[in-house]
């Protein structure tokens, strides 16, 4: 007989999640995260980043179960049911998320990595409009856009930020990249571009000095930056477990007949 998967348990700060903490505490024989198969994520979308993140930086990736006790709960399930925790956990469908890794170098020389789940976005530091330099796969396709910003979205992340910006969404079997303006002036008719997960993005900031920019990789922001490279993690990919009928994909595909 099979043996039943480790389960840890994480909540949020917040008064929702500690509380939902502190009634699932007996419901089951809980473990450690270190020695844990499968996370139980108590919060909304960003605790349940912060979670993802954490297990990218530490090099520990386990499947994630998310129970919303935030406000949109795009990540997660609906937190509510009569079943127990193990048994939504192990009857769950996993869905692959390959995430960002976005590595700047600042106009004084300094150099940061991050990993992003949604999007990596560069913006505007001042009232000044940013001019980008736009490369993909070492040729440049855009000598300089002129805008308040530009991001690059992952499926998983296209229906948040980037669809705020107007951009598309993308379904997650499609391994594609989303990259779209935020409020461009100059091409003023650009509305971004779709681009294979396997294609490097490269960003040069123009005039860096005059027109500062910051990056900001889902929460972690850089400012000044100089030169950003953002590529899909294929190898690094990501599980997120939904309950039965309620995976991510099919909320990606709902979003498009939203209106």
């Amino acid at each position: 007989m099979p043996q039943s998967p480790r389960l840890a348990l994480l909540a949020s700060p917040a008064d929702r999640a500690q509380e939902a903490e502190a009634a699932l505490v007996a419901s089951h024989d809980w473990v450690p995260l270190e020695e844990a198969d499968i996370v139980v994520v108590l919060g909304g979308d960003g605790f349940m980043l912060q979670t993802l993140h954490h297990m990218l930086d530490t090099g520990r990736v386990i499947p994630a179960y998310g129970l919303n006790l935030g406000t949109v709960g795009f990540l997660m399930n609906r937190h509510k049911a009569t079943r127990p925790i193990a048994e939504r956990v192990a009857k769950a469908r996993g869905v692959d998320v390959a995430p960002l890794w976005m590595e700047a170098v600042t106009h004084g020389g300094e150099k940061y990595s991050s990993w992003a789940i949604n999007e990596v976005s560069l913006l505007r530091e001042t009232r000044q409009t940013a001019k980008l330099e736009v490369s993909v796969n070492g040729k440049v396709r855009m000598p300089e856009l002129s805008c308040d910003g530009v991001l690059v979205a992952t499926p998983a992340g296209s229906t948040a930020y980037n669809l705020s910006a107007n951009g598309p969404i993308l379904p997650l079997g499609s391994a594609m990249l989303a990259l779209t303006p935020i409020s461009p002036f100059r091409p003023r008719r650009w509305r971004g571009a779709i681009l294979p997960e396997s294609c490097e993005i490269l960003f040069r900031s123009l005039e860096a000095k005059k027109r500062p920019v910051s990056v900001v990789a889902d929460q972690k922001e850089v400012r000044d930056v100089s030169e950003v490279r953002v590529s899909a993690a294929r190898n690094h990919r990501l599980t997120l477990l939904f309950d039965k009928g309620k995976s991510l994909d099919e909320r990606i595909f709902a979003e498009q007949f939203l209106v």
